[in-house]
């Protein structure tokens, strides 16, 4: 009996992750236990159980009087979390270069080639996948495993809000692709492991930016506005 209530907590975690990542379930949307547990044909409490899971992972958020809402864009949730993240996967980026070979190497360069297809007709969910995979190629070797866990929490703190980075902010998604190309090249070049930290931390704090920027253009009142 336990292995089952394990299983279908299991099953409604993926699920319910997987609605939230791909913003089926949009920031802000209320996740009603019993609705949810009528659409897997299962109890609530695996299904409340998974949403306390998501709940650590910081995709889920219990509001009093209301219950659990995806959680929405936290300005500075967002920002902390981007930052800490390009320190930790700009060093995870630099360990791991020398263990990247070419056929790692290529397999990143392939990658980019298909976000770089996708520039003039952008689809944000498919380009940021496309851009989890790039960046895993080259963090993944990382011989610390203690860095790697920062990373791999920091990509799932993230993977709620991922999406709307580059549907907010298209252009960024080219400069990405650039930069993408100056990293894979230090780390051809076999450039000091500084220089390839700093790119790969630089990269990940200009998509910050670019996401931030165009936050507070949304959200600055217009001169209808102050009217």
């Amino acid at each position: 009996m336990t292995t089952t209530a394990t299983s279908k907590s299991e099953v409604a975690y993926e699920w319910i992750r997987s609605r939230i990542t791909g913003h089926i379930f949009s920031p802000g949307y209320r996740l009603v236990l019993g609705s949810l547990a009528d659409d897997l044909g299962m109890s609530v409490v695996p299904v409340r159980e998974a949403i306390r899971r998501l709940e650590a992972e910081g995709l889920v958020t219990f509001e009093r009087n209301v219950g659990a809402r995806v959680t929405l864009v936290d300005e500075s949730e967002y920002a902390h979390t981007m930052q800490a993240l390009g320190v930790v996967e700009g060093s995870a980026t630099a360990l791991s270069a020398p263990f990247l070979d070419e056929a790692a190497l290529d397999e990143a360069a392939r990658i980019n080639d298909r976000m770089a297809r996708m520039l003039d007709h952008l689809d944000a969910h498919a380009f940021t996948e496309l851009n989890r995979q790039f960046h895993s190629v080259l963090f993944e070797p990382c011989p610390n495993p203690h860095i790697l866990d920062l990373v791999h929490r920091g990509w799932s703190r993230l993977s709620g809000i991922r999406d709307s980075t580059f549907a907010s902010v298209p252009g960024r998604a080219r400069h990405s692709v650039e930069e993408h190309t100056e990293i894979l090249e230090l780390i051809r070049e076999e450039a000091d492991p500084l220089e390839i930290e700093l790119a790969a931390r630089r990269h990940r704090w200009r998509t910050m930016d670019a996401f931030l920027d165009a936050l507070h253009t949304r959200s600055a009142p217009t001169t209808g506005d102050l009217s």
